[in-house]
């Protein structure tokens, strides 16, 4: 089967798509044929090309990462797939996807499945199906659609606990690097804490899975030797498990690999010797979340750390030499635009205010408890007729501020950014 796996965030310059990497490893390891399509600020790619793409490589599936930001992006391009060849399938997968309500299929008439589980396990049932002939019944991992006005749930999938269970996009030479100077890299997947605005816990079941650090060490000296000496280690918590921590650490040192490394972690998951191995091994960007810089904002999300701590990690960090940047986010439930500036102060008092370290919103995306039932936290949406498909996302003010003081808010960051509020991470 020809799959066509979509990445489609034209706001920034293209980067690895490394989740769709990892499905079209697997699809490959299947026997399927694999393409992947990554659009970025820079990508010139027109309808007429696009469709040729389609009538050239003549996919069954299309797969297409879905968030907030692209959403009516890719309603476009599902329609436009569905005019080139109705028989086409499409499926959406990603954190906008996952806690989707089913509803959204009803405006969404060109997609076909809805991905509710890990998309690896997912698109391999999904591939299956559509191999044995039509689908009849809703595919495990997914919401199904079965006529124009007819959708059913799948029995849940499970994921294996060791990552290592899938192969590599990088070792499987499944994404094109050419032109590229970083690589995003996953150690592990999920988180165990219980922040009420995020929808990682909830999307991972509050646990941590790892993949083993041998497979990590191959992955970076295999770029290292195609030219890619900066990572991005993109796991939610890298020192969660400090043991582990230190031994990937030491191997990249051990084996000589050179990297320029950006991590994020918990400042309370940090200690000065963890700091200097983190340091000699090649990190030069440690990103802590705050969210607020009052201790009662805290409470309220769930973040459960303390701002000390939280001041203790910033020095460490810069004492060891390393750059330091602070999520944080303002229109948080509890939130008054006081102490909304009190945190912009906070920043600004122990880090440059560029990159992360740009405040945004918060958003209300699907899966995070603050969604599932905003006016319990004292969140007002503005939009009550918004698409099944849209989450409230920033459209919102709060019992305590109102969305014209969340916009003064905004615009003050904006003005004390040293980059314009340009970030790496949304």
């Amino acid at each position: 089967m020809n799959v066509l796996l979509m990445e489609v965030n034209p706001y920034v310059p293209p980067s690895p798509p490394i989740s769709l990497g990892y499905l079209a490893a697997v699809l490959r390891r299947e026997g399927h044929q694999v393409r992947i399509l990554n659009i970025g600020e820079s990508t010139q790619l027109s309808t007429c090309g696009f469709q040729n793409m389609l009538q050239e490589f003549r996919p069954q599936l299309v797969g297409m990462a879905a968030y907030q930001r692209n959403m009516l992006l890719l309603k476009g391009f599902c329609r436009l797939i569905k005019e080139t060849n109705p028989a086409v399938r499409i499926i959406l997968g990603g954190p906008q996807a996952t806690f989707m309500p089913s509803d959204g299929l009803g405006e969404l008439r060109d997609v076909d499945f809805i991905c509710r589980g890990e998309g690896e396990v997912v698109i391999r049932e999904v591939a299956e199906a559509l191999e044995s002939g039509p689908v009849e019944a809703a595919v495990r991992g997914t919401t199904t659609r079965l006529g124009p006005e007819h959708w059913e749930e799948g029995e849940e999938v499970e994921a294996p606990e060791d990552l290592d269970a899938y192969p590599s996009p990088f070792l499987d030479q499944v994404l094109d690097l050419e032109g590229l100077e970083e690589a995003i890299v996953l150690t592990s997947r999920g988180c165990p804490y219980g922040c009420l605005f995020c929808y990682t816990p909830r999307a991972f079941g509050r646990r941590i899975r790892y993949h083993s650090v041998e497979r990590v060490l191959e992955e970076m000296s295999w770029l290292n030797r195609e030219g890619i000496h900066r990572f991005w280690l993109a796991d939610p918590s890298f020192s969660f498990q400090r043991a582990r921590s230190q031994e990937l650490l030491e191997g990249i040192l051990r084996r000589g690999i050179k990297a320029s490394l950006w991590l994020e972690t918990r400042a309370d998951l940090v200690d000065e010797e963890l700091l200097g191995l983190m340091a000699k091994a090649g990190v030069r960007l440690v990103a802590y979340g705050l969210e607020s810089a009052s201790e009662r904002v805290l409470n309220l999300l769930g973040k459960n750390i303390s701002l000390e701590a939280l001041r203790r990690a910033v020095n460490m960090s810069r004492a060891n030499g390393m750059d330091v940047e602070l999520f944080s986010q303002y229109g948080l439930p509890g939130e008054t635009q006081e102490e909304a500036l009190k945190t912009l102060e906070f920043v600004r008092s122990l880090v440059p205010i560029r990159g992360n370290s740009n405040a945004q919103q918060m958003r209300l995306y699907f899966g995070a408890p603050f969604t599932d039932d905003p006016r319990r936290y004292g969140i007002r949406p503005l939009d009550p007729l918004r698409p099944a498909y849209i989450s409230v996302g920033a459209r919102y003010e709060t019992e305590w501020m109102s969305a014209e003081q969340i916009h003064r808010v905004r615009d003050l960051w904006q003005a004390a950014s040293l980059d314009g509020g340009k970030r790496m991470v949304s």
